[in-house]
């Protein structure tokens, strides 16, 4: 991210930014996979959040996408745009400011549309890249009452027993190993029993689930468009999430009105640290930190043509980084044909999709809001923004509940050395 621009969060619009790791919008050096893929005569669409430049000059348009619809913005109401925000939020179709109807607008439903009427509309034979980015379900927590009626009393005994049956299941379906249980509930959370006003807990959770629920039925929807277009065997979908569960409290946003339902217009709230805890089963803190809880998500892919087995399961450590050497080498593209492709980031996971089993080549690194991470060799060495550094053994700690760093100092130093070159030659700060 430091080198394409996207250290930290987006710039504001109308600020003036120092350019540099931190400008808080896409480089120009940074190739986006659109505008690699359409050097390769695809057609490039998306559908979703940007969240990568709010300012005209930097929308997808301008970054190699054929056809755009969606937020530029990093979040807003699911049915409206919310005006009364310090940060300006934009919709846009194509190069255009947009607006949404005053009723019937869902967020969720209007990316599923967009992205449906480009399969639907493009031309037969020729290739396409599209880009779903669902805002769901980054707070706020908003959804329709169909949805949210299906998960009501789904969460009524707390967060304790949502965590402890998750982990059962996950174990029995072969995601994680036996031995790995849940990592230690923080002092921050209270145990569920001793929790007061357990309805105002269980109906976030309940509008969260009925976010979710929303978005996989209008994947649903984009992979049926895929297969009655006839290009069912041919398409790679890969699906995933940019980071685990949110702890955040939004409520210092004053945007909530306090007499509105939560899930329906006009309420403004998060599902806070209790259910992200739960969201991350089995795994130690959040959203922006980089512990397990915070960066390591599932990575789901389907390609028939290439992908015989199904509900294979792989170990094999994949980064956001190996997306577009991952992407390219599926669309045929030639290394040498591109300038600057040595240059990328990543590793192709084409192989991986296929069973071969390999080991990943070299460290990976993460630095976002000075919470800090290098991974090596199983080891993972870790601090939060202003901690120090700590030390786990991931092959037998995925939980990251024995900090070794006493233990192993020579490891710490090493791995340190490596994620200061890393920093200075990125210029993470």
């Amino acid at each position: 991210p430091h080198k394409a621009g996207m250290g930290a969060m987006v710039s504001h619009l109308g600020g003036d930014p120092t350019s540099g790791p931190y400008q808080g919008y896409l480089s120009d050096s940074a190739r986006t996979v659109a505008e690699w893929l359409k050097e390769a005569n695809y057609k490039t669409y998306m559908s979703g959040k940007w969240h990568v430049g709010e300012a005209p000059e930097h929308w997808p348009r301008k970054r190699g996408f054929d056809r755009y619809f969606g937020l530029i913005s990093g979040a807003s109401s699911y049915y409206e745009i919310i005006t009364n925000q310090k940060r300006k939020r934009q919709m846009v179709l194509e190069d255009s400011l947009w607006q949404p109807p005053e009723e019937g607008f869902y967020m969720t439903d209007a990316v599923t549309q967009y992205a449906i009427e480009r399969i639907e509309e493009h031309e037969q034979g020729s290739p396409y890249f599209l880009y779903i980015a669902y805002t769901a379900p980054h707070w706020p927590l908003h959804a329709l009452p169909e949805d949210v009626v299906k998960y009501q009393g789904k969460y009524d005994e707390g967060w304790d027993q949502v965590r402890a049956a998750r982990l059962e299941r996950i174990v029995a379906q072969g995601i994680v190993d036996q031995k790995v249980g849940l990592s230690v509930s923080p002092k921050s959370i209270p145990v569920w029993n001793n929790v007061e006003n357990k309805d105002f807990w269980t109906r976030r959770m309940e509008v969260y689930a009925a976010m979710v629920d929303r978005m996989d039925q209008g994947i649903g929807k984009v992979m049926e468009a895929v297969r009655k277009k006839g290009n069912w065997d041919n398409t790679l979908f890969i699906f995933l999430s940019d980071n685990g569960g949110c702890a955040e409290e939004i409520t210092g946003r004053g945007l909530n009105d306090p007499n509105a339902v939560v899930g329906e217009r006009g309420s403004y709230v998060a599902y806070r640290e209790p259910w992200a805890m739960a969201s991350n089963t089995p795994l130690r803190k959040y959203k922006s930190m980089t512990f397990e809880g915070g960066i390591a998500t599932p990575f789901i892919v389907h390609w028939p043509k290439e992908v015989a087995t199904k509900a294979a399961l792989t170990r094999y450590v994949g980064h956001v980084a190996d997306i577009a050497p991952t992407l390219l080498s599926a669309a045929g593209v030639d290394p040498g044909s591109f300038q600057n492709w040595k240059e990328m980031d990543g590793q192709n996971l084409v192989p991986a999709f296929k069973g071969v089993d390999s080991q990943r080549q070299g460290p990976l690194f993460w630095e976002h809001l000075g919470n800090r991470a290098i991974t090596e060799g199983g080891w993972k060495l870790v601090a939060d923004k202003e901690g120090d550094w700590q030390l786990y053994n991931l092959g037998d700690d995925r939980l990251e509940s024995q900090n070794l760093a006493l233990q192993y100092p020579e490891i710490v130093d090493s791995l340190r050395t490596k994620y200061e070159i890393w920093a200075k030659e990125v210029g993470a700060r």
